[in-house]
């Protein structure tokens, strides 16, 4: 089971400027990456999210490379811990996400991997959001439980391929998400886990959101037929 903060060897913790803040991320980067896999957590998690790193370790096995970051600084944390004005602005997640990507696209070692988002409730929005201003730069992105439906009008003009992970519990969650799908224009999919609530919980749920996140990745960033896709 994955605890609160970083136990895995393979894993550098860097600090990433964005404007005036700095904000912690933790970089894997496997042997030979294939591409690199942006998280965006949901509202009131962090880049310790169990999830979300069991979800990077999963990928990193697969040779993806994964970076988990905090998208608040510590101040703005204390902040929204108070007011939660910030969890579900959007439009500043968003940004927060893509200055972060420019931040990896100066990076030498990630520079030359093609990119892609993983987004989480509230951070699934952000991702699609700042795919949408990065039609160059992300090629695919894949929500687990998210809220695309917070991404609104920006929905049609996602080009970058997306898979929406949903549990078939998951009541509400589920229907904004097929109203969505409806929305984009783009490649698209989305897989039901039966069974599976929110949060993945359920044995074996998120080892399937691994499973099917996986193989969307690779699809479209380092896997058969990508060069074709460049």
């Amino acid at each position: 089971m994955w605890q609160e903060g970083n136990t895995d060897p393979d894993i550098r913790e860097v600090q990433v400027q964005v404007g005036d803040v700095v904000l912690g991320g933790s970089l894997g980067i496997p042997d030979g990456a294939r591409g690199l896999v942006i998280f965006a957590h949901g509202s009131g998690s962090s880049r310790f999210s169990p999830r979300n790193r069991a979800v990077a370790r999963a990928l990193r096995a697969q040779g993806l490379a994964t970076l988990l970051f905090d998208l608040l600084s510590e101040v703005e944390e204390v902040k929204d811990a108070r007011t939660g004005e910030l969890r579900f602005d959007i439009p500043f997640l968003a940004r927060r996400l893509a200055a972060v990507t420019e931040w990896a696209q100066r990076q030498p070692a990630l520079a030359v991997l093609r990119m892609g988002y993983f987004g989480s409730s509230t951070g699934a929005a952000a991702a699609l959001v700042a795919a949408a201003l990065h039609p160059d730069l992300i090629h695919a992105v894949v929500s687990r439980g998210g809220r695309p439906d917070l991404a609104g009008p920006v929905l049609p003009r996602v080009q970058a391929p997306t898979l929406l992970l949903v549990g078939g519990q998951d009541v509400g969650v589920l229907e904004l998400n097929e109203a969505s799908l409806a929305r984009m224009e783009g490649l698209k999919g989305i897989h039901i886990i039966p069974g599976a609530t929110h949060l993945f919980e359920e044995p074996g749920a998120l080892e399937q959101v691994a499973r099917q996140a996986a193989a969307w990745f690779l699809r479209f960033l380092g896997g058969v037929g990508a060069e074709a896709r460049a």
